[in-house]
């Protein structure tokens, strides 16, 4: 069995079993204009990991290892969003709103669309989830069954919000969760760093984390 150099000790992982989780890398999160933006966040911290999530999914392609992205948003007649999801806070703009980028967080609007550089390719799974977690209202796990992974790495955004959620959801289910640590981001740095401590506490109590280096170079080693 293959390992990475992982906190709070070593992952060790099957290739076999293993794939990336991509999570919610949308424009809506990482472009001025968009949903994040407009609830007064620095979404350049975003921006900043698009290289590092990048090289990830790339360093996964070239190794044969599956690749799934989750994008965060909700049918275009909002059945599927709670009034306690869109009326919370008092932002400029709610989910479903006319933006920018058009309808925030609405299937097939500009905004919630991929990022280019960190796009999905022909046959990648995308999970359209209308939740924080990945497995809520999803096929998320049927996925994971038919593929036969039992491991996953995670990038993505929020590290805290939808990241950690969908790390608990994981690890709940018996499924062996790392995070590549600076592949994830949130607006908040401390956040972050709080979610870091949380997810590997007590032995890895929701799972590990790890560079992307580590990462990379455990697979290449396997």
């Amino acid at each position: 069995m293959a390992e990475i150099d992982a906190l709070p000790f070593p992952f060790a992982f099957k290739p076999e079993a293993m794939a990336l989780v991509v999570i919610d890398m949308q424009r809506d999160f990482a472009e001025p204009g968009g949903f994040g933006a407009s609830l007064g966040n620095d979404v350049g911290r975003v921006v900043a990991i698009v290289p590092t999530v990048k090289r990830l999914i790339q360093g996964f392609r070239a190794a044969g290892l599956p690749v799934i992205h989750t994008m965060e948003c909700h049918r275009s007649d909002l059945s599927d969003l709670p009034p306690a999801k869109r009326n919370r806070g008092n932002p400029s703009v709610r989910n479903g709103d006319v933006g920018p980028m058009g309808r925030v967080l609405v299937v097939g609007e500009p905004g919630t669309a991929i990022l280019d550089e960190v796009a999905p390719l022909p046959g990648e799974i995308v999970i359209e989830k209308p939740g924080k977690g990945a497995f809520y209202a999803t096929s998320f796990g049927e996925d994971l069954k038919r593929l036969g992974v039992r491991q996953l790495v995670f990038a993505g955004v929020t590290t805290e919000v939808c990241v950690q959620t969908t790390m608990r959801e994981a690890n709940d289910r018996g499924y062996e969760c790392l995070l590549a640590e600076d592949a994830t981001e949130s607006y908040f740095p401390e956040f972050k760093a709080a979610a870091l401590a949380m997810i590997r506490a007590q032995g890895a109590i929701v799972g590990w984390t790890a560079m992307t280096d580590q990462v990379l170079k455990g697979i290449a080693d396997a």
